[in-house]
This record gives C-alpha cells, sequence and structure tokens, in this order.
C-alpha cells in the first residue's frame, strides 16, 4: 500500500506542476489532451502486461452477482469500512479545491512559483509513502494512522489561518501536512483492505472505490458552502474549513479503532474452553 500512495505523489509530482506548465505554455485545453494520450498508453499496458486477480474467482459463489452485491451492504462490518472511507474523503476532498486559489490569493504564493510548491511537495511524498507502508508493518497500522492524523490536525490548523507567508513556509507546512496525510493514508487503506473475505474482496473494493468518489463530491461541495471569495479574489473562512476536516480526522481516529480492534479479534479469536 506504501508504493501504491506513492504512486499518488508521484502523479502529483508530474501532474500538476506539468499541467500548470502546459496550460500557461499554450493554452487551458493541453493538459486534458495529455490526459487522453497518458489514458490511451495506460490502458494498452493494462491490456497488454497486467495480469488478472483471479484467485478469489475460484471461490464458488451461491449468489447471483447482483444478490452478492445487495449482501455486501447487510454486512456490519464492511459498513464499518465504508463509513471510515467516507470520513477519509471528506477532509482531503474539502481542502484539495480551494488548495491553489489559498495559495495564490491568500498566502501570496505566484502563479510561477505554484508548481514549485507542488513539486517539492510531491517529491517528500514519494518517499513518505513506502516508508509508512514499513512502518505500518513494523509498529502497528493503527498507530502510524494516529500519529499522522494529529501531525495533518496541527499543521493543517496552523495552514489554513495563515495570511501572506514566505515561499519557504508554505513548502514547509505544505511537505509535512501531506507526509502526514500519506501516513493516514496507507496505514488506514492496509486495515480497509484486510476486512473483507476473499469471496467478497472484488464487491467490497468496488463498492468503497465508489464510496470515496461519492464522498469526496459530496465533501467538496460542503466546503464550497463554508468558503467565500471576496472581490479581491481572497477566500474567506478558510479557517473555518480548517477545524471542520480536523474535526472528521478526530472522528476517523475512532471509527478505524473500532474496525482495527474487529480486524484483530477476527485474526486472533478467543479459544474456545472446554468444560470437559
Amino acid at each position: 500500500m506504501g508504493f501504491v500512495q506513492m504512486a499518488f505523489a508521484v502523479s502529483q509530482v508530474m501532474g500538476i506542476p506539468l499541467g500548470l506548465f502546459l496550460a500557461n505554455l499554450w493554452d487551458w485545453h493541453a493538459p486534458f489532451l495529455l490526459i487522453v494520450g497518458v489514458s490511451v498508453l495506460v490502458g494498452l499496458a493494462i491490456i497488454f502486461f497486467m495480469k488478472p486477480i483471479a484467485e478469489h474467482l475460484q471461490i464458488r459463489q451461491k449468489n447471483n452477482p447482483f444478490k452478492h452485491m445487495t449482501n455486501i451492504f447487510k454486512n456490519n462490518n464492511y459498513l464499518k469500512g465504508f463509513a471510515v472511507t467516507t470520513l477519509l474523503a471528506t477532509g482531503g476532498f474539502m481542502l484539495m479545491p480551494f488548495g491553489a486559489a489559498f495559495s495564490v490569493n491568500n498566502l501570496g504564493i505566484t502563479l510561477e512559483q505554484l508548481p514549485l510548491v507542488y513539486m517539492v511537495t510531491g517529491i517528500f511524498t514519494i518517499f513518505m509513502g513506502p516508508i509508512a507502508g514499513k512502518l505500518s508493518d513494523r509498529i502497528g497500522k493503527f498507530k502510524i494512522f494516529t500519529i499522522g492524523s494529529f501531525i495533518a490536525i496541527v499543521v493543517i490548523v496552523i495552514y489554513c489561518n495563515l495570511g501572506i507567508s514566505p515561499l519557504w513556509l508554505v513548502i514547509l507546512l505544505s511537505v509535512i501536512m501531506f507526509m502526514g496525510i500519506t501516513a493516514r493514508m496507507v496505514s488506514s487503506q492496509a486495515l480497509i483492505t484486510a476486512i473483507p473475505e476473499p469471496k467478497d474482496r472484488g464487491a467490497f473494493m468496488s463498492i468503497n472505490s465508489s464510496v470515496m468518489q461519492v464522498s469526496g463530491g459530496i465533501a467538496a461541495w460542503i466546503a464550497g458552502l463554508i468558503v467565500v471569495q471576496t472581490d479581491t479574489g481572497m477566500l474567506m473562512h478558510y479557517d473555518t474549513l480548517g477545524y471542520v476536516v480536523s474535526a472528521t480526522v478526530i472522528a476517523t481516529i475512532g471509527l478505524l479503532y473500532i474496525v482495527h480492534r474487529m480486524i484483530f479479534q477476527n485474526e486472533n479469536p478467543e479459544p474456545v474452553i472446554s468444560g470437559a
């Protein structure tokens, strides 16, 4: 999971700065045309090089696919996993849509400096992904999640209350914040993927992905109701948004603890003591 999350950091290093560069060089259509080209290449690579994960399909299903999908929602353990995913998506999708506008209009970062902020942040996040994965296996996934969450909370509150700031401070806070977020995502995804039984893994992960996208959209909409842009371009109530996100992070810690205990009990069932 650490290496999987590292891929998102790579996309941040390559995607956002490159997209801004192409948009400034030509026009706003250029990044979207690049997405089309890259998607075609990735699609061909998937078709010809990726091996299918089909072992779980060998487990015979008694129900038809639609009934199987419905039964996923009847499993309380799976619903707890979806709830964690909902809160995880809420925090990230509330802040990220307004990150560039806040940096430029509130923090005083120029459009030319903005790609540098994303690039440096992404480079550090690339290395943080595998490190968080190894620490999760060595120290414990929930412990790493908790540590990353408290780091993220502290930096989010500071970051969202900033005014005009020097470039080095914005980069430093951004790096620390995303390192905490990466630690949260790696450890939480490692726990969530351990929830479903092998026969339910495909259905669970597909629904979980949909839950993340829907939750992210709702979170961005709610954030849009909180944040207001003035005539000068400055964003108002971004500090309030930071407090809301921090509250969701704290709530996620409590909910993921329940999932952590549930998985631990499933992997270490209490021995049955015979009365004979």
